[in-house]
């Protein structure tokens, strides 16, 4: 059975569990991060030498990156609805998955950890600010992508609404200023007719 390390309330983490209910597919959660086993032991750093959450272990090899797993994940089940075969489609929709990972997530490092964390290390009030004003710009990206299509990518769900859909997540739970976003909010509240969505993707832990 898929292996899977690292905490529940993660939001990386969050990405593989809901791949896996998009998947039907059975695993079993191993709990580390913060709060639970460390990430820093010799045998956590041999599946992944980041120290970082979430790993997997599938067919006795490890796997970390996220949004990789996910992928990989989909691929090995063949669910080309989730994961384009054609070449460019494909790439239409991974495009969207690397600006989660890149752009979307660089903008909201700083107001996150500020406003949500309480780290003492981010308490810059000028970097908060432009750290909001860039996520919301960002934001505002996606609600235009949005405005003409009932997913990132089109008429279904793919992996770039499992990876962006934590992201409107964070961005609607975390104390700021934010604009109203009116294809954003359809879209969150589409994303909650889902199973999966309802139970690892908004779940009310940031």
């Amino acid at each position: 059975m898929l292996s899977i390390y690292g905490k529940s309330s993660s939001i990386n983490v969050r990405k593989v569990l809901w791949t896996c209910a998009e998947l039907d597919l059975p695993y079993q959660l191993q709990q580390y991060g913060a709060g639970h086993q460390s990430t820093s032991t010799p045998e956590f750093l041999a599946m992944n030498p980041n120290g970082m959450v979430p790993v997997i272990v599938d067919d006795g090899q490890a796997l970390w990156e996220s949004n990789t797993i996910c992928r990989y994940l989909a691929a090995k089940h063949g669910r080309g609805d989730l994961l384009p075969v054609a070449p460019m489609a494909r790439a239409q929709m991974e495009k969207w998955m690397d600006w989660q990972a890149t752009e979307l997530n660089n903008s909201w490092r700083y107001a996150f950890m500020a406003l949500v964390r309480h780290s003492p290390l981010h308490a810059d009030a000028a970097a908060i600010a432009a750290s909001t004003a860039e996520w919301n710009r960002l934001m505002g990206m996606l609600d235009r992508q949005l405005e003409e299509r009932p997913f990132v990518c089109g008429d279904h769900l793919t992996l770039a609404d499992i990876v962006l859909g934590l992201s409107v997540n964070r961005w609607l739970s975390t104390p700021m200023t934010r604009p109203a976003l009116a294809a954003v909010g359809a879209y969150f509240a589409r994303l909650g007719q889902r199973p999966g969505f309802r139970q690892h993707g908004c779940n009310g832990q940031p």
